[in-house]
């Protein structure tokens, strides 16, 4: 399968026009202009029904007019809280709670978090309007947060012990004995003991390390054992280095943030067209669900991928997952609410799940059968393994020639020079973010809210409507890869914003469960649990498009 010659620009003479110069209308502009669409004024007055601003579809990308738009609003609809700013949200939807919970107190996000989350949601919103139909849709600053925090309410909700206690130890990142500042990663168990037994730790700090470490991104805390920190405090970094690499662990020193105009990929999605013909005729538009009929494949696990299928969902998307038999293991992790994980019900409620054994051929073939039948195929493996499964482009291209593959990363191209894991805290800590965190004198440090595999799972879901967009225009399949350092880019390239700004006059909420009452109508109970709903809200335009 070849690259198609049709330019990746997925919106490519779509006309949109931006209204108030807030960080989450820039963002949304930003990405759209990355789309192909021309962007003809920005900045002003928001509208006192849209406080946060409003992105209008003017012309679709064949220029006839268009009455789709998205406006940004910073409460939810109905809500009787009335956040005014990026640190109000912060401080009412657990933000700030979350990412200060390791260091015994709130602290803000020195960037706009909410609001670039915002921003993406509603770049979405243009992007799938602009495939199904004119659609106005509004999303709340505050609904991105709530999305984002939404598995910890969940779990806070359904945990009988309260939640997590605070700090009380040690934490990531670690310092070697010459000072290097560096974090550490590994998903295995038995990696960690081979790790931390060569380097000469402990064997009782060892095992009581492991569990804090391992629900560090559930838990947004990680009192680790003196013992650990004393034993890399003690040792040259070259040598923690190399015990790394040979045990299987990843090591990545943190970096300051580089220039805000480093060079990024061309397209925020790396999109190309496939080669070969695409027979699908396009689909009906529903109002109020603008991918309704887009049948997605979903084979992804923990946060990022989980996620962007979860926000497909929202969106109107048929979405089944692939599970491995027995089911995804993460359905077991307590607290559990009916025998399924309050945190993997937050994040797979809607779907739909199969379970094939990818280990065998009857399995792969049960999978490529269910990816061929869909219109997205959408994973988070390593580069190469959906090759191994034979879910490539080129296995799938004769089956399916307009399918949308979507292939969600941590590192793509970017990541360190050794081979590490590409989960959130190393992003974040090769990503320049943990420079970024560092406020009052406090040392440089990612955040144990998982920030980039949250924002990260927003780009994905904006990659699969970016990819649908060119599969419209091109008529072809698409290829579509994000990663975590995609999110790491986004919010280094807003940098700081909100530690600029005052604290908010409100008190940032301590209990996750306190968040369901400020806004109870952004939340769902499902089986005693209180599910964020999706953070938009749909409505017919005016005006048919032509």
């Amino acid at each position: 399968m070849t690259a198609n010659a049709t330019p990746a620009a997925p919106l490519a003479g779509a006309v949109v026009r931006g209204v108030g110069d807030t960080t989450a209308v820039r963002v949304a502009l930003d990405r759209l202009r990355a789309a192909g669409c021309e962007v003809v004024a920005e900045g002003g007055r928001p509208p006192a029904s849209a406080p946060a601003g409003r992105v209008e579809l003017l012309a679709t990308t064949a220029g006839e007019p268009d009455d789709s738009s998205c406006d940004l609003t910073w409460a939810p609809p109905g809500s009787t809280v009335e956040p005014e700013d990026e640190r109000d949200v912060q401080a009412l939807c657990g933000l700030a709670h979350l990412h200060g919970r390791s260091l015994g107190g709130a602290r803000y996000l020195p960037v706009d978090y909410a609001s670039v989350c915002a921003g993406v949601l509603a770049s979405q919103a243009v992007m799938a309007a602009a495939t199904s139909g004119p659609v106005r849709s509004t999303v709340s600053v505050t609904g991105a947060a709530l999305t984002a925090v939404a598995p910890h309410v969940a779990e806070a909700a359904a945990s009988a012990d309260g939640p997590p206690a605070r700090g009380g130890g040690p934490r990531p990142p670690f310092r070697s004995a010459e000072g290097t500042v560096f974090e550490i990663e590994t998903l295995d168990a038995e990696a960690w003991l081979r790790f931390w037994t060569r380097l000469g730790a402990p064997a009782a700090a060892v095992a009581s390390g492991w569990p804090p470490f391992q629900r560090r991104f559930a838990t947004a805390v990680c009192p680790l054992p003196g013992e650990l920190a004393a034993t890399l405090a003690a040792t040259p970094y070259e040598r923690v280095r190399a015990t790394a690499l040979d045990t299987g662990v990843g090591v990545v020193a943190l970096r300051p943030p580089g220039p805000a105009t480093e060079p990024g990929p061309d397209s925020p999605w790396r999109l190309r067209g496939l080669g070969g013909p695409d027979a699908r005729s396009p689909r009906a538009h529903r109002v109020g669900a603008p991918l309704a009929g887009v049948r997605v494949v979903e084979i992804t696990n923990r946060i990022q991928g989980p996620l962007a299928g979860l926000l497909l969902s929202y969106l109107g998307a048929d979405v089944v997952r692939i599970e491995p038999p027995g089911g995804d293991p993460m359905r077991g992790v307590p607290p559990l609410a009916h025998g399924v994980s309050a945190r993997f019900t937050a994040l797979n409620r809607g779907k739909g799940a199969v379970e094939a054994d990818l280990k065998s051929p009857e399995g792969r073939e049960a999978a490529a059968d269910l990816a061929a039948r869909a219109d997205v195929l959408l994973y988070n493996w390593p580069p190469g393994r959906a090759e191994r499964f034979g879910l490539g482009t080129d296995d799938l291209a004769e089956r399916a020639p307009g399918l949308v593959h979507v292939h969600v990363d941590g590192w793509v191209h970017e990541g360190p020079d050794a081979p590490a894991p590409a989960t959130d805290y190393l992003v974040q800590a090769h990503g320049g973010l943990a420079h970024l965190w560092a406020a009052g004198g406090e040392p440089p440090a990612p955040s144990l809210f998982t920030v980039t595999d949250v924002l990260g799972g927003m780009i994905a879901a904006e990659a699969v409507t970016a990819a649908l967009a060119l599969r419209t225009r091109a008529g072809t399949g698409v290829k579509a890869r994000t990663g975590l350092v995609d999110a790491a880019r986004l919010l280094r390239g807003v940098g700081v914003g909100a530690r600029n700004r005052g604290p908010s006059a409100l008190l940032p909420v301590e209990d996750l469960r306190h968040v369901v009452d400020l806004f109870p109508d952004s939340f769902t109970d499902v089986d005693g649990i209180a599910h964020a709903r999706s953070p938009w809200a749909f409505a017919p335009s005016e005006v048919a498009r032509r």
